[in-house]
């Protein structure tokens, strides 16, 4: 059972939004390059990308 504010929360958008502890529990990385990943799956290149500009 997800929790709101604990698992997941709702943005400004009207997105679910997945938080890291969810993550944590679920596991794994569903390599979907999600907003709060722990395993910072996508971002490090979005990080360097974003320099470069």
């Amino acid at each position: 059972m997800l929790i709101e504010n604990i698992d997941y929360y709702i943005d400004k958008e009207g997105n679910l939004v997945f938080t890291e502890t969810y993550h944590l529990k679920r596991g794994n990385c569903c390599k979907n390059k999600c907003r709060h990943c722990p395993w910072k799956y996508g971002q490090e290149d979005e990080q360097s990308s974003s320099k470069d500009k």
